[in-house]
């Protein structure tokens, strides 16, 4: 979700800048290697692994999950979406925005069938006595399978999580503890903040993945073991433009190959959208696999709307997952993407007030190696 980082920590938004035309695009990735373990499994339902394409061609719906206003949550937007299935149901944690402070905090749905979201009931996190009206956005679910906890990655400023027994319950959620709780070196000499963290695990180590809206990808590691705490080593793993390397970004493993999948929001002349970069193991090197603006991992140039087109941007958003662990498996025969779009005509709105909603991509064809 773009603001500056300064107004990130302070929860209030600035005025996203025109995004500019992009020239074709070649990777500046200097991406760094250090010591890590082997990737496994993760306990996912094992099934035949395919490849992923080399171009994507998406179907989207309409909007799915919009803002819920009541007597005390004036929201303008639903927005940043983590999803999972669980007790078949989908559970959907999101960051929200009201009017006319900009706030930013986190909310709940939960619903059988997509066709559901609509109408699903809403929960706000700021009602829970341990997260409270604090700034969080920006939220990634899971469940470590090592110490059988559910983790609610989020920004509070730093990295936050906050741990419970039962992810369909907005009201057990602990509160927030940091991964990290001092800007690392690293980042501080760049742009100086970074967010958008996203926390992905192999066999023995962990990794939290940050954005720095200035073209950098950071990556901080610590073990299984070690984990939630130990977080160390950060360090930059890919780096472009601002444009090509903005926000917004999640790592995927491949299922049932040590192939993993980055991707990444890219500001474009038309909107933004997606791009993508494979690389074996977790502490490989990104190599770019869909990465132009008219051939994008998910971008307005490859996705039709059945329904009628309702945004130009194909913006933060999350593929479902195979799983709910903490391995991050995606079924490459099943790719579905939930991401927040917005209508064109509110260009040049006040960042905070922008009417995001969430859609759902599903993958139609592509070309394959």
């Amino acid at each position: 979700m773009q603001r500056t980082l300064r107004n990130r920590v302070l929860g209030a938004a600035t005025v996203l800048a025109v995004a500019t035309t992009l020239a074709s695009s070649a990777l500046i990735a200097n991406a760094q290697t250090t010591d890590g373990g082997t990737t496994g499994d993760g306990g996912a339902d094992e099934v035949g692994a395919q490849a992923l394409p080399t171009t994507y061609q998406w179907e989207s719906t309409g909007p799915l999950i919009g803002p819920k206003p009541d007597a005390t949550h004036d929201v303008v937007s639903a927005k940043d979406p983590t999803v999972v299935r669980y007790n078949d149901e989908w559970l959907v944690y999101n960051t929200v925005a009201n009017t006319p402070e900009g706030h930013w905090s986190l909310a709940f749905t939960h619903f059988s069938d997509w066709s559901q979201a609509a109408n699903a009931p809403v929960t706000y996190l700021d009602t829970n006595p341990n997260i409270g009206s604090r700034y969080a956005a920006a939220p990634q679910l899971f469940h470590f399978a090592p110490d059988d906890e559910w983790y609610l990655v989020y920004q509070t400023g730093p990295p936050s999580y906050s741990t419970s027994k039962n992810p369909a319950d907005p009201m057990s959620w602990s509160a927030p503890k940091n991964f990290i709780d001092e800007t690392p070196p690293i980042v501080e000499e760049n742009s100086g903040g970074w967010l958008d963290f996203w926390n992905i695990c192999d066999d023995s180590m962990c990794y939290l993945f940050a954005a720095d809206d200035d073209g950098r990808v950071y990556r901080s590691e610590t073990t299984i073991g070690e984990f939630p705490n130990g977080f160390r080593n950060t360090q930059i793993v890919l780096q472009d433009t601002r444009d090509l390397l903005f926000e917004g970004g999640a790592v995927y493993k491949v299922d049932n190959t040590d192939q993993y999948l980055l991707i990444w929001e890219a500001m474009g002349s038309n909107g933004r959208y997606y791009r993508s970069y494979l690389a074996d193991g977790l502490t490989g090197q990104w190599q770019l696999q869909a990465g132009d603006q008219s051939a994008p991992f998910a971008g307005i140039a490859n996705v039709t709307f059945p329904d009628g087109k309702w945004t130009a941007d194909i913006s933060h958003g999350e593929l479902i997952r195979q799983g709910n662990d903490q391995t991050m498996q995606i079924d490459t025969g099943n790719l579905q993407f939930l991401y927040q779009g917005r209508d064109p005509s509110t260009d040049g709105m006040e960042y905070s007030q922008l009417p995001y909603r969430l859609g759902l991509l599903t993958l139609k064809s592509g070309a394959s190696c």
